[in-house]
Formats: structure tokens, sequence, C-alpha cells
């Protein structure tokens, strides 16, 4: 039947461009992710050293804020990574 083929052509070729989409994204999401990691790091660090000096509690808030930075690095880095979301554990 032709009507069937046509259909098999179409499902094939919207999962070869899902698939090209899903390959490109992969060098995009490898640069994006060390960013996300450092930066939530950073902000941790840089919240907790300006309430260190503001409190005169040098260097307790740095070392806590910086330890829930990385937390909230890993926290993301995981949400990002792909088969690794709520999306994807619906089915």
């Amino acid at each position: 039947m032709p009507s069937d083929n046509k259909q098999d052509e179409t499902s094939s070729s919207a999962s070869g461009s899902k698939k090209s989409a899903d390959f490109a994204s992969q060098p995009a999401l490898a640069l994006e992710l060390p960013f996300t990691f450092v930066g939530a790091i950073v902000v941790g660090g840089a919240i907790g050293f300006f309430l260190d000096r503001w409190l005169h509690t040098s260097p307790w808030l740095m070392l806590v804020f910086g330890g829930l930075g990385f937390y909230a690095g890993i926290r993301e880095v995981i949400r990002r990574l792909p088969g690794n979301g709520k999306d994807s554990q619906r089915g």
C-alpha cells in the first residue's frame, strides 16, 4: 500500500531530523555545563564573601554559600543532562 510507505517516510525523516538536532546540541551542552557549574560556585562564594565582610564572620559564610553554590551547580548539571529530568521519566 503506497499510503503506508508515505507514513513510514515521514516518520523516518522526522526521527532523522530529531537525531541530527540531538547530535548538534551535544557539543553546545558540553561547552555550557562547565560554565554553569563554575558560575554557581562563584556566585555562591561571592555572596558569602560580601556577607562575611558586612557581618565580620570571615570565612564562614563564604564557605557555607560556596558549598551551597557547589550543590546548586551539581544539581543544575544533572538537570540539564539528557535523560535526567522529569520529562524523561514521564516517558
